[in-house]
């Protein structure tokens, strides 16, 4: 083995091939050929892969596209070296013996270890690429099966071909009734279509569906994947027909992208509670921006470690010491990771960020300096925090994530108050204000919903399935037994009787509109039942209180019907809240 005078690290082989590349003409000839054919097949995979983006197979089979455009590189390259090779042995370039006097390799094998070096980094390179390409594959198998567990639990999605869902299950009522329907009620039910339906939607006051189903067919999950399949192929022809928003033929392969490959189309379903997603309604290069920066995940990753590897292995099959190499290399990374330590303490604040699921991307946090917001993007090196209402961005270190005080207001958060606060005249009876602001929390309830219907604040058992109706989530996970609305008197003021009045919603966000509607059903319950608010400004008062009193007293009777109704929760009656 060849070592350089004076140097403590031994380069191997390496010195054998410049001596045998520079002692022959016809090699390096050879040899440049090899190099320029690399080139050549290099400029024809790019053109291939672009080729393969622009046709229907890059969208609907994605993870076949990947596979094909990797693997087209490899075979060419091989086949190059391998005929390079059996050219190189046949035509009579080496007319020396294997073994020269010296036990040293002779320049026919050492030309021959060059080229199968060279294939050993190409097939390096491929199997680096194609095990993501395999992982990717299950991850977006294992997706797709929660989004067919998501499927079943909606009774299939609002883009389904007619009734999918009971083409491919049956329900089967329970054999016994349950607490919340009366015997004869149940029975009832059972003897009708619509009566069966009801039961079907029926959930219990812990949130529970009864009754079960049974599969009308061998495996739904593959009939549930062809629909899914044929519903993008439509989206699909829709993009390049231009059947859609803006009546365009939209081009596969373009850049930016205007057509969502069907992992994508997936994936912006899952993000929109599974909605149908509609052709051209989105700018084009959407899914890229919004994507963009994202954290690189181990999967992207893993190549570069994997091809490190090999040329490593390929390093010491050539003779050089790792070890001695390592310990040359081991000042400068140290020197290095001085320079580098703030960046090394953001990157592992990151990974346990990452690992423990810390925080997470859309939660809203408060940090250690006040500023209140929701997680944009974390990276390896800075996070950024944006304000609710979209007026700034936050850019703190990653590390101070979890080396400062954090609070998290989403985080396994499921129940947050929406208060709201009001004074009432002296006039008024507690008990008749305190069971109009019951009856104002039960209106919020039922009326307080999001642009998409679905009710901002929690309950047992969701409003709509008293109507027959899919329940919109509001009673899922919800683990603990909570009592709303909470009423509670508060203190004799200046001027007023002060009570507060809240509900629980489903996150932090919520309580704000929430609060606005309950204020606005307050008004108008107030009105109805003449509760008064004093004025917020003092004043000599020369009224005739009896008069007022008298006028107050002449709706006694229908605010003591709300007490019948709705009763004033839980004043008066004792125990801990």
């Amino acid at each position: 083995m060849a070592e350089h005078e004076g140097s403590q690290i031994s380069i191997g082989e390496f010195e054998n091939v410049s001596q045998l590349i520079g002692s022959s003409e016809p090699l390096q000839f050879a040899f440049i050929a090899m190099i320029i054919g690399m080139i050549v097949i290099a400029v024809v995979y790019s053109k291939f892969s672009n080729f393969v983006k622009a046709h229907k197979i890059y969208y609907d089979r994605p993870h076949l596209a990947r596979f094909i455009r990797r693997a087209v590189l490899p075979f060419f390259a091989i086949a190059l070296i391998s005929s390079t090779n059996a050219y190189m042995q046949t035509s009579g370039f080496f007319n020396v013996e294997d073994i020269d006097e010296n036990d040293e390799a002779t320049a026919e094998a050492t030309f021959t270890k060059i080229l199968n070096t060279f294939n050993i980094l190409v097939i390096g390179y491929t199997v680096a690429h194609l095990v993501p390409i395999a992982l990717t594959k299950r991850e977006k198998s294992i997706l797709e099966r929660e989004d067919f567990d998501a499927w079943f639990d909606h009774r299939g999605f609002s883009d389904d071909d007619g009734d999918l869902f009971h083409k491919l299950y049956s329900f089967v009522p329970p054999k016994m009734t349950v607490d919340e329907i009366p015997e004869e009620e149940f029975q009832k039910h059972l003897g009708t279509k619509e009566g069966l339906l009801f039961l079907e939607e029926f959930r219990t006051t812990k949130g529970n569906p009864i009754g079960s189903y049974e599969k009308l067919v061998k495996d739904p999950f593959e009939q549930w994947k062809k629909s899914e399949r044929e519903k993008y192929q439509k989206y699909y022809k829709n993009c390049i027909t231009g059947n859609n928003q803006s009546g365009r033929k939209l081009k596969p392969g373009a850049k930016p992208d205007e057509i969502y490959p069907i992992d994508v189309w997936r994936e912006e379903k899952r993000f929109h509670d599974f909605e149908p997603i509609i052709p051209s309604s989105r700018p084009p290069g959407y899914a890229l921006k919004k994507r963009e920066g994202l954290p690189k995940s181990f999967k992207q990753i893993l190549p570069i470690g994997i091809f490190v590897a090999v040329i490593l292995g390929v390093v010491a099959w050539w003779g050089v010491d790792l070890v001695v190499l390592a310990t040359a290399t081991g000042g400068f990374a140290i020197g290095l990771g001085l320079a580098l330590q703030e960046t090394l303490q953001n990157y592992f604040a990151y990974i346990v960020i990452r690992k423990d699921k810390i925080i997470s991307e859309g939660e809203r946090i408060k940090l250690d300096t006040g500023f209140n917001g929701y997680v944009n993007k974390i990276n390896p090196r800075v996070t950024y925090v944006r304000d609710a209402l979209h007026e700034s961005i936050a850019i703190v270190p990653t590390r101070s994530l979890i080396n400062s005080q954090v609070i998290n207001y989403t985080k396994e958060n499921k129940l947050v108050p929406a208060e709201v606060k009001v004074g009432v005249s002296y006039l008024n009876n507690p008990k008749q204000v305190a069971s109009i602001l019951v009856k104002v929390g039960k209106r919020g309830m039922r009326e307080c919903v999001d642009k998409k219907g679905r009710h901002l604040v929690r309950q047992n058992r969701c409003p709509y399935l008293d109507n027959n109706q899919k329940s919109c989530g509001c009673d899922k996970d919800l683990h603990v037994d909570i009592s709303q609305p909470v009423v509670r008197f508060n203190e004799f003021n200046d001027s007023s009787l002060d009570f507060s009045m809240w509900v629980y919603v489903r996150d932090y966000g919520a309580q704000f509109k929430t609060k606005t509607d309950l204020r606005m059903i307050m008004y108008e319950e107030f009105q109805k039942y003449d509760i008064r608010i004093p004025w917020p400004i003092r004043t000599i008062y020369q009224g005739d209180e009896k008069r007022e009193f008298e006028e107050i007293s002449q709706k006694d009777s229908d605010r003591n019907k709300v007490i019948e109704e709705f009763g004033i929760g839980d004043i008066g009656k004792g125990g801990e809240e």
